[in-house]
């Protein structure tokens, strides 16, 4: 690096800072009213959310589908896996390199704050099934964003992490299923009257 380009570097650092202040004074503002309206019967709901995002939980739903859905629930478990995989691996890398302190404190920088790993999730998840159940969409995804809120809710991320962290599985999870279009995956048995229009191989 030459010394001009040396020079610029506290003007680009200042220049990202200026950037970046904005969403961390609206992150700061969204924690102070999210944390002063919570309630003592909102706690086990929020909770409850967070536990159902859980890899652990996801994975044995996903394993029940497989195993009891037939061939279109293989289908969509496989599309499942292939949207989560490039969701948490981009996710766990840009945690390791933003190094986010989480609103609570902590500062582990392998579980660090920004993006939310639970709303990645929950958002490729809820894409995917919707694909397959185009009339429960809105279920799917309001779940999704009720899993996204409670990492807020209960403190451990701020509203950049979970919209971000969303948009990144919305991504993955529209990726995923026009690779399982293109490959033909059959989501919906063959003459299943369902009258939605998920996802259909030949």
């Amino acid at each position: 690096m030459n010394a001009a380009a040396f020079a610029r570097l506290p003007l680009r650092a200042l220049l990202a800072t200026s950037l970046l202040l904005p969403v961390t004074n609206l992150d700061q503002a969204v924690r102070h009213e999210v944390q002063s309206a919570r309630r003592p019967w909102l706690e086990p709901v929020m909770h409850g959310a967070t536990s159902i995002g859980k890899p652990q939980v996801v994975l044995g739903a996903l394993l029940a589908l497989a195993i009891f859905g037939g061939a279109p629930g293989v289908a969509l478990a496989r599309t499942a896996i292939v949207a989560a995989v490039p969701t948490n691996l981009v996710v766990e890398g840009l945690k390791r390199i933003t190094h986010r302190t989480r609103p609570d404190g902590s500062t582990d920088p392998r579980n660090a704050s920004f993006p939310s790993s639970h709303a990645a999730n929950a958002f490729a998840l809820a894409v995917v099934l919707s694909a397959r159940w185009r009339r429960g969409s809105v279920v799917f995804l309001l779940a999704a964003g009720l899993i996204a809120f409670s990492r807020m809710y209960l403190d451990r991320h701020f509203l950049s992490d979970v919209l971000f962290g969303a948009a990144l599985g919305a991504l993955f999870g529209s990726l995923a299923v026009a690779w399982a279009r293109g490959r033909g995956r059959r989501f919906v048995r063959s003459g299943l009257a369902t009258g939605d229009d998920g996802v259909h191989g030949t």
